[in-house]
């Protein structure tokens, strides 16, 4: 005991427990820290914001700017978010073939690598909504589950979203040559990335207006609607509603009843004549 209280006492005492438990710290933190697999993203993230960069100059910088900072032909790109850009390019919409109302869907150029990449230099510019898992808009697998997510689904679109897109997803015209388009045949991802972003003429639904629940829901129903919704009526007609039914039924349904009442009475009359 007299021996480790003098041992206690010796002036480097001190400097040795601390020396130790520094390599202690040290050794804990080599074997449980992500140091390699953090670096290695991070390295990943930069290769991509610079290859996005390079893209995005010479695709997108002569309207958006270099900086993505807007200019006459074109709005500034910080805060938009890593899902706008994958939305807008993902759907061909940009770049833009030119200017107008309304930039219609059209083919893709850019391959989903390239999209990525530009999507990680957009969003460095400036924190914004950020492209969505596949849980967050893939329907439930659960039968039970994703049949709730359709009926609630369907009263969330009615609510929000009939008013543009008609009620089974169609579209419509709007104001001053622009319109809500079609929802057949959407990737539920871009689905989602708009009521995310709010494109064109569309407004936004952040998730504290439209929780991420919701927005799966939504996506559900549309899916639900554009493949599996019985039309026990017989041909649909686009689903465009009754306006455009009525239209055709008086247009096609009574002109054919009208050319075969005249074709009935010219061979009546002939008939006569004989």
């Amino acid at each position: 005991m007299k021996k480790l209280s003098a041992r206690r006492r010796h002036p480097l005492a001190a400097l040795v427990v601390l020396l130790l438990a520094l390599a202690a710290t040290g050794g804990l933190y080599a074997a449980f820290a992500p140091a390699e697999k953090a670096q290695a993203d991070t390295s990943a993230q930069s290769l991509a914001i610079d290859e996005g960069k390079k893209l995005f100059a010479v695709g997108c910088s002569s309207c958006h700017g270099l900086n993505g900072q807007g200019t006459s032909d074109g709005p500034s790109l910080v805060g938009v978010g890593s899902a706008a850009v994958d939305f807008q390019v993902g759907t061909g919409r940009m770049p833009a073939q030119q200017p107008g109302a309304q930039v219609p869907r059209k083919k893709v150029i850019y391959s989903q690598s390239e999209i990525d990449q530009l999507a990680a230099f957009v969003a460095s510019l400036g924190p914004g909504p950020v492209v969505p898992k596949p849980e967050q808009y893939n329907p439930s697998t659960d039968p039970a589950k994703n049949a709730a997510d359709i009926s609630k689904g369907g009263e969330l679109f009615r609510t929000n979203c009939a008013q543009c897109h008609n009620f089974a997803g169609q579209g419509g015209a709007l104001t001053n040559g622009k319109y809500a388009p079609s929802l057949e045949g959407v990737d539920p991802k871009h689905i989602y990335e708009a009521m995310q972003t709010g494109p064109q003429n569309m407004p936004s639904f952040p998730d504290t207006t439209m929780p991420e629940e919701q927005k799966r829901q939504i996506v559900a129903f549309v899916r639900h609607t554009e493949n599996d919704e019985p039309n026990p009526g017989g041909l649909t007609l686009g689903s465009l509603g009754p306006v455009t039914e009525g239209l055709f039924g008086w247009i096609f349904g009574l002109g054919v009843l009208i050319v075969v009442a005249i074709w009935v009475a010219a061979h009546t009359t002939k008939a006569k004549k004989s």
